[in-house]
């Protein structure tokens, strides 16, 4: 079977002059990957057209795209040129176009079954072109054959289509996957720009990743109506970010972000408003809490304006993680480690405590530290008081055990450490802006998103809904 290639082609001064050297490189660079992969390869430039270099290599029977011109649309390109305007080429453009919108690779299939794979190219942060690869026919042949006559009013016989493309190999869903990972590698080795591009790149990918995952999972669930906006994940998401904890503070935003994502899918004005608010939200989250009426810094002014005038998902995600993150560092490198020991011992005392009666003396106690000086360090570094903080933490567990046990309202108060039902109601609502009975009655999402610390004893373990 031939081996589709990139051929030596002359390159003029004139061509040179009208050709970004950058492409230049991968035109060269794309010879031994096609020779290596067996694929057909081609440079488009900041147009989304091929290079002038490619001419030789795209006007041939290797380009399946040729056979769409010639019998779909009656058009015998004699260059590339010539092409534009095709159903194949605007398939093209727009594929190239949704590469550089992920700032990534972009994987798919023509209507004929034959695999193309894209990445964009950068140089000194700026889109100057795109690298595409094909050469593989990755659906079933019989049915392309049928659908390619069909397209071309039965101009050309089974006969001659199967000819036509003997010459592309097959190939599985892995195959084009690991084939358009390597070519990405190639255009990230080209691209130039910022030190920390890529690593850019990278970032913003793991972050769309833990957003579709969080979307897919309220997709996954029959809800009888839309999710309302989860307020009590905007309050767990700053004392997070007050006790210094990135990891759950990430978890947290992709959460929230996926409801709003969720709930109004599409709609980017009203994406950036929810993003403003929340960035505005986590500024206000101080190391020192008793300032929160503070005009925001010059710094955190720049990311909301930034999160205004994105243009994209990915930008708007990036610059809010991003804060998130830097804020949450600084509270965690605020902490002095004689402080950041003793709390973690408090920490874990009521952890394993919260279920009874505990005083603000009693965790001091067990934190080496005098109750008034225990109680002030803990205002400062945890974000809100001892009582506040250890209500919070019974309503948290509450709410799963609602949501995810049959036991009643009373015994849920009495396992949480509230002193009765009345007094659990009452805090309950408080934090959550309904009572514990209507709050179980209502078909919340939370539940799936949560991920349980209770022990194996537990009864949210053992008596399931």
């Amino acid at each position: 079977m031939e081996t589709p290639e990139i051929a030596e082609t002359p390159e003029t001064a004139e061509v040179q002059g009208r050709t970004d050297p950058v492409l230049l490189k991968a035109y060269s660079l794309l010879k031994t990957y096609a020779m290596g992969t067996g694929s057909m390869v081609c440079v488009h430039d900041a147009s989304f057209f091929p290079i002038p270099e490619m001419t030789n290599e795209i006007m041939t029977d290797k380009n399946i795209c040729l056979l769409c011109a010639k019998y779909r649309n009656e058009t015998a390109a004699q260059e590339s040129g010539e092409l534009a305007g095709s159903p194949c080429t605007e398939m093209h453009i727009g594929a190239m176009k949704e590469a550089f919108r992920h700032k990534g690779s972009y994987t798919y299939t023509c209507e004929l079954g034959f695999a193309f794979w894209t990445s964009p190219v950068y140089s000194d942060g700026r889109f100057i072109g795109a690298l595409l690869g094909t050469g593989y026919l990755s659906g079933d042949e019989e049915a392309a054959g049928e659908l390619f006559r069909q397209y071309g009013s039965g101009k050309i016989s089974k006969e001659v289509f199967r000819e036509k493309i003997a010459r592309f190999p097959r190939a599985d869903t892995e195959k084009i996957r690991a084939l358009a990972e390597l070519l990405h590698i190639c255009a990230e080795s080209l691209s130039t720009g910022n030190e920390d591009y890529h690593e850019t790149l990278r970032r913003r990918a793991e972050q769309q990743a833990d957003l579709s995952a969080q979307i897919e999972k309220l997709g996954s669930r029959r809800l009888s109506a839309p999710p309302a906006y989860p307020i009590e994940k905007e309050r767990e998401l700053l004392a997070a970010i007050h006790r210094g904890e990135n990891k759950k503070t990430r978890e947290l935003l992709s959460e929230i972000l996926a409801v709003i994502l969720f709930t109004n899918p599409g709609d980017f004005k009203y994406l950036q408003c929810r993003a403003t608010e929340l960035a505005a939200l986590i500024f206000r989250t101080d190391v020192n809490p008793g300032k929160a009426d503070k005009p925001l810094p010059e710094t955190d002014s720049a990311c909301i304006r930034r999160i205004q005038e994105s243009k994209s998902l990915e930008e708007l995600t990036d610059v809010l993680y991003l804060s998130a993150e830097r804020m949450t560092e600084q509270v965690f490198s605020f902490r002095e480690i004689r402080h950041a020991a003793a709390l973690r011992r408090a920490e874990r005392y009521i952890l394993e405590n919260y279920t009874r009666k505990i005083s603000l003396k009693e965790i001091a106690e067990a934190s080496d530290l005098s109750a008034p000086y225990f109680s002030t360090i803990f205002r400062e570094e945890m974000g809100e008081n001892f009582s506040s903080y250890l209500n919070r933490l019974r309503v948290e567990k509450a709410s799963r055990m609602l949501l995810e046990t049959n036991l009643s309202l009373s015994e849920i108060a009495s396992f949480c450490g509230f002193e009765d039902q009345s007094w659990f109601s009452k805090i309950f609502k408080s934090y959550m802006g309904q009572s514990p009975g209507k709050y179980r009655e209502q078909d919340h999402w939370t539940s799936e998103l949560w991920d349980s610390d209770f022990s194996e004893e537990s009864p949210a373990r053992i008596i399931k809904i």
